[in-house]
């Protein structure tokens, strides 16, 4: 197969007779799922600094009791330490909640789209983008790693 020159390499070319517009909106989609992928990892650090928070708390109460204060002690003992952070649900809840409905969801529905559309090819605007801006010829703006070497 022969390289399309508005793509860096044969992997990301857009497939024949495919339109500047279709293009633009499937890496119009790819960059809303990099969002996406974001948003999941904010999620996962959410799940992570409640949790840290949540073992924090039974050195708070071990300091409270140790300062006779156990009746506040127990008063965060027994609102906090455990606590759900959503109606039924501690954040491994929320994250498993999270992927297995709208980040399936959405990677499934951009893959469909991928498929459909780029025969399944990853990041076809930005290749094209890259071979764009480029300097030719120029060492650190090789188009890939094998021509870098």
């Amino acid at each position: 197969m022969q390289n399309d020159p508005r793509s860096v390499d044969a992997e990301h070319q857009r497939p024949s007779g495919t339109s500047d517009e279709l293009v633009a909106a499937v890496g119009r989609l790819s960059e809303a799922l990099e969002y996406i992928e974001r948003a999941r990892g904010h999620l996962y650090t959410h799940h992570q600094l409640v949790g840290h928070a949540d073992k924090l708390l039974d050195d708070v109460v071990d300091g409270l009791r140790a300062a006779g204060q156990d009746h506040l002690a127990k008063h965060v003992q027994d609102e906090l330490i455990g606590a759900n952070v959503l109606a039924g649900r501690w954040t491994f809840q929320v994250v498993e909640e999270f992927d297995d409905g709208y980040y399936a969801a959405f990677r499934s529905v951009e893959k469909r789209i991928r498929d459909e559309t780029m025969q399944g090819r990853r990041h076809v605007f930005e290749a094209e983008l890259k071979e764009r801006r480029r300097t030719h010829g120029r060492p650190g703006h090789e188009a890939t790693p094998d021509e870098a070497r």
